[in-house]
């Protein structure tokens, strides 16, 4: 099982597998084209709110992780989950976000959880 998570504006890559944007919204400037992304399961964001909440510098990175965890409990939300799981299962799964740190992103908490 293989997830990996990269930015949406670096070209797609062959090892790449299914491309899923895991952003609530369009990166700016990037064509559907160019994007090449096969899935865009806009219920496994985190929630407005919490974006909100921690771009505002309010809670660290770990409390980031315990919130987003428990958002995707929700039924919506843990069904694409567990599709992503079985994507995952069937081959290579490449999480793309348009941040400028994914590592340190909502896309590393759900490829930890894809992991698990």
């Amino acid at each position: 099982m293989t997830v990996r998570v990269r930015r949406v504006y670096d070209p797609p890559e062959p090892e790449d597998g299914v491309r899923v944007l895991v952003d609530r919204l369009w990166p700016r400037g990037l064509s559907k084209d160019a994007a090449r992304v096969d899935e865009w399961p806009k219920a496994l964001t985190p929630s407005a709110e919490l974006r909100r909440w921690y771009h505002a510098g309010e809670g660290s990175p770990e409390e980031f992780s315990s919130r987003y965890e428990a958002e995707l409990a929700a039924p919506e939300a843990a069904e694409l989950l567990h599709t992503l799981r079985n994507l995952v299962r069937m081959g290579p799964v490449t999480l793309l976000t348009a941040v400028r740190s994914p590592q340190e992103s909502h896309a590393s908490v759900l490829a930890r959880l894809l992991d698990d």
